[in-house]
């Protein structure tokens, strides 16, 4: 397998190092109503999630989001909401937020097209938003923080292309995309793209996932699998929902061994598919580094100092973090040695003999 170039040290180095950056950063006319010193730095912040479909909303980014809040401003109140995958419900979620007196609005959005209003509505009241993952293209907020999501599935989709090309696999491939109302989707779909279009595999089908839902995601990879079965030799997922999806299919279809399939979040599902060998790769992206950086954005505007952007995407300040392939090549270094997850976490039941061979104990 081949060694990526990346490394955590050196990514959550520079995280740090921007993250300094954003709590010390002066007013540097931010749009929107961040604009003027705060009443107080107390106050009702929201955090709107998108959906229960990925596990790490509930699991890391909203506890790890107030954690960092409440060591910022302990007199500050964190305002959780998930929608559900349902982007009325985000709606009214947001309208009640606003009118409990929110002060910043933190909004990964379930439709990033209809969440435009949201926008919009927080602006009217001078709350400002700052979009999280998924950017909003249509109406700009007043700042985003995400990983590089175009990167992302440009390196998923590479990744794979050099597994498939080492081991001259012959066939070809499936690509199952992310929502079609999530932009940041959209920005991954585009990225697969740039590492697989001139790699020689031939693109057998490719499918938008609605509302990211692993079991649309298998359903249609069963269909394919019908079709095409043994012409198969690899698929681009662009998460671990959909990659789950996907290799529950092959399972169901009796397919062995399971073609590489791709991810992304390394969620603890997806590292044990990986340390299994049912999954060929994810991307780290810890959740900490996003959730804390947002933190430090949401309390720069809380305090009057809307903070400057590190690059602009859709016409919105933005800081974008890099983040790592994932493979059994390097999961020890990057997940347990890295202090993502414990072994305890993983190396459970069936998975124990897999840790067992990489040296994860």
């Amino acid at each position: 397998m081949k060694k990526t170039s990346l490394r955590t040290a050196a990514a959550i180095g520079s995280v740090v190092v921007a993250m300094v950056g954003l709590s010390a950063c002066a007013p540097a006319g931010g749009s929107g109503g961040g604009e003027g010193e705060a009443d107080s730095q107390a106050g009702k912040i929201a955090f709107l999630m998108p959906d229960l479909a990925s596990t790490r909303y509930e699991q890391q980014d909203s506890p790890l989001f107030t954690a960092k809040m409440n060591e910022l401003c302990p007199d500050c109140e964190v305002i959780y909401q998930n929608a559900d995958s349902d982007p009325a419900k985000q709606q009214q979620q947001a309208d009640s937020a606003l009118a409990q007196g929110v002060k910043v609005l933190v909004l990964d959005a379930v439709d990033t097209k209809a969440a435009a209003s949201i926008v919009t509505n927080a602006k009217a009241q001078n709350v400002p938003v700052v979009t999280y993952d998924r950017p909003i293209t249509q109406t700009p907020a007043d700042y985003y923080v995400s990983f590089d999501n175009e990167g992302i599935g440009k390196m998923i989709g590479s990744s794979l292309v050099d597994e498939l090309k080492a081991k001259k696999s012959d066939g070809g491939i499936l690509i199952v995309n992310g929502s079609p109302t999530d932009d940041a989707a959209q920005l991954i779909k585009k990225g697969i793209h740039e590492g697989v279009d001139d790699s020689g595999f031939k693109k057998l089908a490719e499918y938008d996932t609605p509302q990211w839902d692993p079991q649309k995601a298998q359903d249609w990879v069963s269909g394919q699998v019908t079709q095409y079965r043994s012409q198969i030799v690899g698929v681009v997922a662009a998460n671990d929902g959909t990659g789950g999806g996907a290799i529950a299919a092959f399972k169901a279809a009796g397919v062995k061994p399971t073609p590489p399939v791709t991810g992304n979040d390394a969620e603890i599902a997806a590292i044990q598919r990986i340390v299994s060998g049912d999954q060929y790769n994810t991307i780290s992206k810890p959740i900490k580094i996003v959730a804390e950086a947002s933190a430090t954005v949401a309390y720069a505007f809380l305090s009057g100092q809307p903070p400057q952007g590190k690059t602009t995407l859709f016409n919105t300040p933005s800081e974008l973090f890099t983040p790592t392939v994932v493979t059994q090549e390097n999961v020890k270094e990057v997940i347990f040695d890295g202090g993502i997850y414990k072994a305890s976490q993983v190396c459970t039941g069936e998975y124990a003999s897999g840790c067992s061979k990489l040296g994860i104990s």
